[in-house]
């Protein structure tokens, strides 16, 4: 899908006469992908020279790939900072990603806990991109 087709898709929306947040149609997933240590070697901020030469993750590029392929939304959200968007850029482009936007400056340290009126799913990269699979587990909520 691209970009247009997104833009498109999230123009404004109108419920009970007021401007409401946009949402893509169930069937298209918005991913947020991680670059290091997910997609590719795990570069520290630190050590940006060797950002152009990590290896990438062969099974994350054909997935990632194939997911935007489908037409869902692929967004790179990293860790890396503003300073370092050139030699991300170019990493993605010389591996061949194909991806709709780049989000620098997620913050550092893990454990996230993501709040948000919109759904949320949550999969943490553990060394195999896979097709993903439903699992049950629990989770912290908000008290009805």
């Amino acid at each position: 899908m691209k970009k247009e087709d997104i833009e498109n898709l999230l123009s404004i929306k109108e419920e009970g006469g007021e401007k409401i947040s946009p949402g893509l149609p169930e069937d298209i997933k918005n991913y947020l992908v991680d670059i290091d240590g997910t997609v590719g070697d795990d570069i520290p901020n630190e050590e940006p020279e060797r950002m152009l030469t990590a290896a990438v993750y062969p099974d994350a590029l054909k997935t990632v790939n194939k997911w935007y392929d489908q037409g869902h939304v692929i967004c790179f959200f990293t860790s890396r900072t503003e300073e370092h968007r050139g030699y991300t850029e170019i990493w993605l482009k010389k591996h061949g990603f194909k991806y709709h936007s780049l989000l620098m400056g997620k913050p550092r340290g893990g454990n996230y806990h993501w709040i948000d009126n919109h759904i949320v799913k949550a999969t943490q990269y553990k060394g195999n991109f896979t097709e993903l699979v439903v699992k049950e587990v629990t989770i912290e909520v908000f008290k009805d």
